[in-house]
């Protein structure tokens, strides 16, 4: 959503004595979102903007050196900042099937013939598949986010249409 913040990767322990940085990547490409020149907000803000020098890879890890962290002192003062960026400086989903999380979290779900259930408080993805977390009564229930189950999505009209299997919500 425009105007919210997205987080796309912590900062974790320095790398060396030359103010490298492990940073626990949030984005399914952390080769351009942590591309050199890349300028990252950070949560805490007074630790940023850090500007990214450049990344490499290390033992399957990421290592990011930000430019003006040139030692291990300025490095671990970073660690545990998140790493933000703007909902909007996401790239665009094309296929209109597809959403991200925070755009599902927080829309109202009602099944298709109008019985409200409650809001999306989470999207879980498990063992291959994805679940919308919904509350419904004060009760936490997961909904198998496929067609069959969610045939409508409505971002822009902060909805979502459930058509239940008989069971679902009865535990």
């Amino acid at each position: 959503m425009p105007g919210e913040d997205i987080t796309v990767g912590r900062i974790g322990p320095p790398r060396g004595v030359r103010g490298e940085l492990f940073v626990q990547p949030w984005t399914d490409v952390p080769e351009e979102r942590f591309a050199a020149g890349s300028v990252l907000r950070t949560e805490p803000a007074e630790a940023g903007p850090l500007t990214v020098e450049s990344m490499s890879r290390s033992g399957g890890k990421t290592v990011i050196h930000f430019a003006g962290v040139d030692d291990r002192a300025a490095a671990e003062a970073l660690r545990g900042v998140r790493l933000v960026i703007g909902a909007d400086e996401r790239p665009p989903l094309h296929d209109p099937d597809e959403f991200y999380d925070t755009e599902l979290i927080g829309l109202q779900a009602r099944t298709v013939r109008g019985a409200e259930l409650g809001p999306v408080t989470d999207v879980l993805h498990a063992g291959g598949a994805t679940y919308l977390v919904l509350d419904v009564e004060g009760a936490e229930r997961l909904v198998p986010f496929v067609a069959a189950v969610v045939p409508e999505v409505d971002v822009p009209g902060r909805a979502v249409v459930i058509d239940p299997p008989e069971g679902l919500f009865e535990l």
